[in-house]
């Protein structure tokens, strides 16, 4: 199979497949050094040879494991069960400049216009998000993409309500990605949203909205322009490194940095690793678990002006059962571990440039968002009684990471003023573990 590779609707290269587990992508005679496909493939006359389906960048926008198998299930009598022929459906639509479509293809099918008021509204955006989900799931004509698709459906355009009630979802449109909470991950919209608001305080940050029953999540797209044409180029971490998806935790933070000195030039590099430091503090302070190599990312319209994307996907992970104990997701110094003590003021410093004193000072800028974005999360907790253990997890979570980075042992910046926010409630009831029996199969019978 060939597909036809676009930067910003232009045709620049071709891919196609070599046997069965190599692909092969070639620039076109006319390609202009600003119509690379990724920051690691610069044009050039010579093609780029993948000892993989797919090249790292065009992996970045597939579902990932047993959801990508549900997807190659549901496509596969049709068109095939490979990765390429996947991205021959989604590949109009993936996030970021880049486009793939099959040879002769139409690049830009009609798209749907996607209608979010009724989602934020209301308190019925379970049935919303899941009619969405019914009326986009064949992503190739839409112009939306299912992100991910519930593993116990055979239908994708069936999945509707089931998808919506138990299992993280999302959708990609031309100007948001739509997310939905979970049985499994209660409130994970609203958890994500107030995250985030921290976040928006003490750096830039994707634009999020919440609906009113506290369920979805809209994220407002920052690699598209005002009328939700593609503009800029987006590659994770992921990409940028040559893994996988799956591999997503499979970094180090060192190994990030060096990719930012690879593709970020000089006057940007700075700024970029200002930021990298400030998330990843942010990661202490939130508690937040699933700061992977897929969640950070670069932006470019040139291989000139390189630069770390606005923060997205922030999570408090440690107030859901199964999680509470989860490290970091990324190692430094060779180590994941939620009490770091100096090693992370030394690492940042000698890794990313940033002096002891500006880093304290991002300390108490940190804590000064915890303080009044946790006003918030109260407000949120008297709104929706079912949130109000998940808000009290969420608080206990903040207050320990917070008072662990102002710990004499790590920034040593002294008492911190909380606020009447994190003060008054009584404990939420204890999480029980998930047991796991190692080698007992989900699908013998119960006796």
């Amino acid at each position: 199979m060939q597909l036809s590779v676009y930067v910003l609707g232009r045709e620049v290269a071709t891919l196609e497949q070599s046997g069965d587990f190599k692909s092969v992508l070639g620039y076109h005679p006319n390609a202009s050094p600003d119509d690379c496909v990724s920051l690691t493939m610069p044009v050039r006359t010579e093609s780029y040879t993948w000892d993989d389906q797919l090249p790292p960048v065009l992996q970045m926008n597939l579902p990932e494991g047993y959801l990508l198998q549900v997807l190659q299930e549901q496509f596969g009598p049709h068109i095939g069960a490979s990765p390429i022929a996947l991205l021959s459906v989604i590949g109009r639509n993936m996030v970021g400049r880049v486009q793939v479509a099959a040879k002769g293809a139409e690049l830009n099918a009609p798209a749907k216009p996607v209608e979010v008021a009724a989602l934020l509204k209301g308190d019925n955006s379970e049935a919303a998000f899941a009619q969405l989900v019914r009326e986009h799931a064949t992503s190739g004509v839409s112009g939306v993409v299912p992100k991910f698709l519930d593993a116990q459906n055979e239908s994708a355009a069936g999945s509707g309500a089931t998808l919506a009630r138990h299992r993280k979802a999302s959708l990609v449109t031309r100007r948001h990605i739509i997310k939905g909470s979970s049985a499994q991950l209660p409130f994970v919209a609203l958890n994500q949203h107030l995250c985030m608001q921290v976040a928006s305080r003490v750096l830039p940050t994707a634009r999020t909205e919440v609906s009113d029953d506290g369920l979805a999540l809209v994220v407002h797209r920052f690699d598209v322009d005002e009328q939700g044409q593609p503009h800029w180029g987006m590659e994770d971490f992921c990409s940028l490194l040559g893994l996988r998806p799956a591999a997503k935790y499979d970094t180090t933070w060192e190994r990030i940095a060096k990719a930012v000195r690879d593709h970020v030039p000089g006057p940007q590099r700075l700024e970029t690793f200002r930021r990298l430091a400030t998330i990843l503090l942010l990661t202490y302070a939130l508690r937040n678990a699933d700061c992977h190599a897929k969640n950070l990312a670069l932006l470019y319209t040139s291989r000139a002006d390189a630069h770390l994307s606005p923060a997205y996907d922030m999570l408090t992970t440690s107030v859901y059962a199964g999680f509470q104990y989860n490290p970091p997701g990324i190692e430094f110094m060779g180590k994941k571990t939620w009490a770091p003590g100096k090693n992370l003021q030394r690492f940042i410093a000698a890794t990313f440039g940033i002096p002891p004193r500006e880093q304290q000072h991002m300390v108490e800028a940190i804590s000064d968002a915890v303080s009044d974005v946790g006003l918030q999360v109260r407000d949120a907790m008297r709104e929706h009684k079912a949130f109000v253990d998940v808000g009290k997890r969420m608080l206990l979570a903040w207050a320990e990471g917070v008072n662990g980075l102002r710990d004499q042992r790590v920034y040593a910046v002294g008492e911190w003023g909380a606020g009447r926010a994190f003060e008054g409630f009584s404990a939420p009831p204890k999480q029980k573990s998930q047991k796991v029996k190692i080698g007992q199969s989900p699908l013998l019978g119960r006796r």
